[in-house]
């Protein structure tokens, strides 16, 4: 029986309109070289974050240290720590300059399960990653894997064939400004998702 393909996501995926990246990269996995070995999972839930003119977005306040990522080539991981507890995994989209990025708010967990329950004790299954605090923490991503490049080997996302086939699309969850946008994307059909279809 012939096994699935598995293909790495180039720099030009990432490199095109973030509210196209969005609903595209659902179904896709990510896959993390981690310190305890590979872990991987099926995303199934991101929200967009656009430019200066999106109050949510954290390039709105300008290019700073943290944002610099963001304002940098497509394709590269932006990583923040946020409430002083949570780190949170972004994708960043769009041409350089033009500050966009996806975060991953939820995945099924895939490879390396028992890796991820021991960073996350008492969750397991779909709980392991159903939000973006959940995601961070069950992999081990921390500051130390920002401004990863997404064509790398350490942290990349592949496509394996795995085709989403009710993509939802709601308003962004959990901010307090620009939340009129409908620019959050997601699996209708997964239990992993974060919150309320």
């Amino acid at each position: 029986m012939k096994q699935p393909r598995h293909i790495k996501l180039p720099r030009a995926f990432f490199e095109r309109p973030t509210l196209e990246v969005a609903p595209d990269i659902l179904g896709k996995y990510l896959v993390y070289h981690s310190p305890e070995g590979k872990l991987s999972a099926r995303i199934v839930e991101v929200e967009a974050y656009i430019g200066r003119d999106d109050p949510a977005c954290h390039a709105s306040k300008g290019l700073t240290p943290r944002t610099r990522p963001m304002f940098g080539p497509a394709g590269f991981t932006y990583v923040y720590f946020v409430y002083g507890m949570y780190h949170c995994l972004n994708l960043v989209t769009e041409p350089e300059g033009t500050p966009a990025a996806l975060l991953v708010r939820a995945a099924e967990p895939d490879e390396g399960q028992s890796v991820m329950g021991r960073h996350s004790p008492g969750k397991d299954g779909t709980e392991l990653l159903s939000g973006p605090g959940k995601l961070c923490r069950s992999f081990g991503l921390t500051a130390d894997q920002n401004s990863l490049d997404l064509a790398g080997d350490t942290i990349y996302i592949e496509d394996r064939q795995c085709k989403v086939e009710n993509v939802g699309q709601s308003r962004r969850v959990g901010i307090r400004v620009g939340v009129d946008r409908p620019w959050r994307f997601f699996d209708v059909d997964s239990q992993a998702v974060s919150q309320a279809r």
